[in-house]
């Protein structure tokens, strides 16, 4: 027979089993019964397994302030503000790239039951929302996995040390103007236009 303590024990995904979360704080529904705010902060074990999860060269800090009532239907209404220090890859020299994250946000903790499937999605309302769902189990929310998630969100996709990329580059395409002008012409090959530039230098 298996114990409780079994029972409670993460095991694989191939066995319908959800994986732990590397920075969890729950929080029972119950609690929320009157307006309440949280603060959740991750442990410098928490930010490693994060910096492992989004691929970043470090996390420093990760503090999530989060102003909490209940909405109708079980739906946990949450306003938050998010303080993150964290380095990412410099997408072009691969430098350490320091990002300071302090934005505020608005979820919707909606349970699980209730939540649309994908194909009834609509996405362009969604796109449009302030808010974002969050799903839960309908006892609990995890209001440290949703700091994680929206770190991920506040994280800039492409980061840039400055002074490094694009500003360099040399521009060898015509715009649409200077074709216009020269008519016949056509869009010259920029391969033959840098042989040129090389050819001049």
């Amino acid at each position: 027979m298996m114990s409780s303590k079994d029972k409670n024990e993460p095991v694989g995904a191939g066995q319908g089993e959800r994986i732990a979360p590397e920075f969890s704080r729950r929080v029972p529904l119950a609690k929320i019964g009157r307006p309440l705010k949280d603060v959740v902060e991750a442990s410098a074990e928490e930010r490693a397994a994060l910096q492992e999860r989004f691929g970043l060269l470090s996390l420093a800090k990760l503090v999530c302030v989060f102003q909490l009532r209940r909405g109708a239907d079980s739906i946990v209404l949450a306003e938050g503000h998010i303080q993150a220090e964290a380095e990412q890859a410099c997408i072009i020299t691969g430098e350490p790239v320091k990002e300071v994250v302090d934005e505020q946000f608005s979820l919707r903790f909606v349970p699980e039951a209730d939540m649309p499937d994908d194909e009834d999605l609509d996405i362009e309302a969604l796109l449009q929302e302030d808010t974002d769902d969050v799903p839960y189990d309908g006892r609990m929310i995890d209001l440290g996995e949703a700091a994680a998630e929206q770190l991920a969100l506040c994280l800039d996709p492409y980061p840039r040390r400055e002074g490094a990329g694009l500003e360099r580059f040399v521009e060898v395409t015509p715009s649409d103007d200077e074709l216009e002008a020269h008519p016949g012409e056509g869009r010259k090959n920029p391969f033959e236009a840098l042989k040129k530039l090389k050819e001049k230098q």
